[in-house]
């Protein structure tokens, strides 16, 4: 029987298995840089399927290793764990016409689910990897301010082995190649305040930062590759009649370009010094960095991106968008190590509670995943 035989036949006996293996996944809760349970539970699977050489690093990454000399080259495939959501309580599943409806069921329960059936496929069929490594990693701290941290740790264990990195994340229908790096930072001003008629003429915090976030739009954007920026959230203040001693706010710009983001860089900090001299009090904490891609070798991107593409085709024959995202790839890319992150479903709603997925497209898409990972084995 032949590689796409063997997976059809597997996949297609594991529907049902898969879908409760996903509800489980679901609703054990993993906020971002609170991962524990999840990671207590997918390091039980793997006891339970008796993979005996999973373990738990210090960033909650969840961890299986196959074929590590200690030595050789390393192939990652990762699956990020947590989600965009706080809950620490078992979150609910509904079904309802057809679909499966849960907070982070699509983003990154349903992926992560699939590289653990294919693990599953890979022991039972009693493969070895070929000539390298392979480590599988469900990662932490992808979302928000988890600032990447998992794969971050993971990329600096296997520092100098590591030869490409494939992630399972987004939909079936899109590739990401390309890394859009990110600075956030949250900027507080502070001033005296007081009260709003006895103390009226002392300095407002709201008003400089809001001066503040005028001065911040003014820029004009680099050209040379897509670059954004953004205040997403504000604070401060006390009451009506209060001039407000504190006020603060979120602050984030992207782009795919390191020069781009340098004269972002460079901007919000000239910024942020013309206050400070003025004499109003700024304090700057860096919330957290995504890099962009630097001193990759684009051929072997090239081949690495055109191999999984050319599978995705063999079980979606939808249209396949290729183009760059904030993904776990941000880090093996700004390394000059390949990468190419894609999914292996289709759902909607990403990042709200009113997430759904189809489980019919886990079938399809456990094969992509399935495929992508025998090409080592």
């Amino acid at each position: 029987m032949d590689r796409t035989s063997l997976i059809n036949d597997y996949v297609n006996h594991k529907k049902d298995e898969t879908v409760e293996l996903l509800k489980r996944v679901t609703e054990t809760p993993a906020p971002s840089n609170d991962e524990i349970r999840r990671a207590e539970f997918l390091k039980s699977w793997f006891l339970s399927e008796g993979l005996a050489d999973v373990f738990i690093d210090e960033a909650l990454n969840v961890i299986y290793p196959m074929g590590d000399s200690g030595s050789n080259d390393v192939v990652i495939f990762m699956a990020h764990s947590d989600t965009v959501f706080p809950d620490t309580e078992t979150i609910p599943i509904i079904e309802k016409d057809g679909f499966l409806h849960a907070p982070g069921i699509g983003d990154n329960s349903a992926n992560l689910t699939n590289m653990l059936m294919a693990i599953k496929f890979i022991t039972e069929s009693n493969l070895k990897p070929k000539d390298v490594a392979v480590i599988f990693a469900a990662t932490s701290g992808e979302e928000g301010l988890g600032n990447l941290k998992g794969n971050r740790a993971l990329c600096e264990r296997y520092k100098g082995r590591i030869k490409e990195v494939i992630g399972l994340d987004g939909n079936m229908n899109g590739l990401v190649d390309n890394a859009v790096g990110s600075h956030r930072y949250k900027v507080s001003i502070y001033t005296e305040g007081g009260h709003s008629y006895g103390n009226f003429g002392n300095r407002n915090a709201i008003h400089y930062l809001a001066s503040m976030i005028g001065s911040l739009y003014l820029i004009q954007v680099p050209k040379s590759a897509k670059t954004t920026f953004n205040v997403g959230t504000i604070e401060g203040g006390t009451s009506v009649n209060t001039i407000a001693e504190n006020a603060s706010m979120l602050y984030e710009f992207r782009s795919e370009s390191v020069e781009c983001l340098k004269i972002m860089e460079d901007y919000f900090n000239s910024v942020v010094d013309s206050y400070i001299k003025s004499g109003v009090k700024v304090e700057v904490q860096t919330l957290g960095i995504r890099p962009c891609k630097e001193g990759v070798d684009e051929s072997a991107l090239d081949e690495l991106r055109q191999r999984n593409i050319a599978i995705m085709k063999k079980y979606y024959d939808g249209d396949i968008e290729i183009d760059a995202g904030s993904t776990d790839s941000n880090i093996p890319l700004s390394m000059g190590i390949p990468s190419v992150t894609f999914g292996s479903k289709i759902s909607g709603g990403t990042h709200t509670r009113a997430e759904y997925l189809d489980p019919n497209s886990l079938v399809p898409g456990q094969k992509i995943a399935i495929d992508a990972i025998l090409h080592y084995f």
